[in-house]
């Protein structure tokens, strides 16, 4: 069998026109696009500084009823879980021992009311006789002396019966304040002491009530830099605004005032007392009830404000986010968040006014990489759900400034607002 060859020349010929086409085929491809993303431009907005605080509620007054005089009880006269008044009786204390007592003292005073009256005719009589030379200088003197005794004997009386009268009085064991009373600590024959200061029953005071607030002496310091170097507004002479979560869950339909923050920090706790004051007509609030609170402490007029959906977190859980710079270059950026307003992050370092952050097209940006922006097209706030509507439209759903500033943001609330 014969086998042809093909010229050499031909094969070269072949190969070179096959790399010429492939080379064609590559200087004919397109250059690969820029990725386009979405950006919002962060500028400053205002926002009012909500702080959510535990606490618990207590009555405005609280009055411990106590015996005050020794005897037998002879009758209560409430109804435990009732409201009482101001001067309203509560018990009788057996008054016989103190009926004889108050007779005792009128028996020694008109004594010594009829002593003084001799006393004094004597001494009116002496004065003349000393005069005269008839009695001793001394025997004068004494007679004086012996006046003075007397009225003071009266004086004495006179206190003994008041004492008495008191004593008598305190059988009566009234209400000192005008509130609802508690239970009843003993019962009709029980026998009490003054001395022992034995604890009848505790009538309270419900309308208001206090509710003490404990905030972190580190937010409280926070709280007094930002106003003042500026960034946060109080609302001048006027009380700050507190309102209250019971604890189902519901808002308490009252607003209260903030009426003052302890001088002194817990040194177990770190932590400073803030107290309110709320109107209780209706007696829900009822002492000892755990509640939190929302206090509008001012307003950040220089707050950046970033859509959720423009903050991610690093392996350490931190915020961060990804701006666009003059460049078109993406850069990371760590940032220090302390709260959400409406459906944004309230940013307190990371970001500057003007900064383009990143809120779609995150999958196609890295760090370094170039990129085309274009303005975000986001939903309105409310259209993601309940929970973006409720934030968006209530001031309650501000940053709150007690929250720690390295916290990370909750996932659970991310939802995007244009307005960001």
């Amino acid at each position: 069998m014969r086998v042809e060859r093909v010229p050499f020349r031909l094969i070269s010929a072949a190969t070179a026109a096959l790399i010429l086409a492939a080379c064609g085929q590559k200087q004919s491809a397109p250059p690969p696009q820029t990725p386009e993303v979405g950006v919002v431009t962060v500028q400053p907005t205002t926002v009012p500084v909500v702080s959510e605080l535990p606490g618990r509620t207590s009555a405005f007054l609280v009055a411990q009823v106590r015996a005050r005089v020794d005897g037998i009880v002879l009758r209560r006269e409430f109804t435990e879980g009732s409201d009482v008044k101001a001067g309203q009786r509560l018990y009788k204390i057996d008054p016989a021992p103190f009926i004889a007592s108050l007779n005792t003292a009128k028996a020694t005073l008109a004594k010594a009311q009829a002593n003084v009256v001799t006393q004094n005719a004597q001494a009116a009589r002496f004065k003349i006789l000393v005069a005269a030379n008839a009695v001793s200088k001394q025997d004068y003197d004494n007679a004086v002396a012996t006046q003075g005794q007397a009225a003071a004997d009266v004086a004495s009386g006179k206190a003994a019966v008041d004492t008495a009268q008191i004593n008598l009085g305190y059988t009566d064991v009234v209400s000192p304040i005008t509130g609802r009373i508690g239970l009843s600590q003993v019962t009709p024959g029980a026998y009490v002491q003054a001395s022992a200061a034995t604890l009848l029953t505790t009538v309270q005071q419900l309308d208001p009530v206090y509710v003490d607030l404990t905030q972190s002496s580190v937010d409280g310091l926070k709280l007094r830099r930002d106003i003042q170097e500026g960034r946060l507004q109080t609302g001048g002479p006027n009380a700050a605004k507190v309102s209250l979560i019971l604890e189902d869950g519901r808002t308490y339909s009252e607003q209260g005032k903030l009426q003052f923050s302890d001088v002194s920090v817990d040194q177990g706790t770190g932590s400073v007392t803030v107290r309110a004051i709320f109107p209780n007509k209706d007696r829900v609030l009822l002492p000892g009830m755990f509640v939190r609170a929302r206090i509008d402490e001012g307003v950040n007029n220089k707050a950046l404000v970033v859509p959720q959906v423009g903050v991610t977190h690093d392996q350490k859980g931190q915020p961060t986010a990804l701006v666009v710079g003059p460049d078109n270059k993406v850069a990371l950026r760590q940032l220090v968040t302390s709260g959400t307003f409406g459906s944004g992050w309230v940013v307190d370092s990371g970001l500057n006014p003007g900064d383009r952050v990143i809120v779609q097209g995150t999958d196609k940006a890295r760090p370094g990489s170039t990129v085309k922006p274009v303005d975000a097209q986001l939903p309105p706030p409310g259209a993601q759900g309940a929970s973006g509507a409720d934030a968006g439209s209530a001031p309650a759903a501000a940053g709150a400034s007690s929250a720690a500033a390295s916290s990370s943001p909750a996932p659970a609330a991310a939802s995007a607002a244009s307005g960001a």
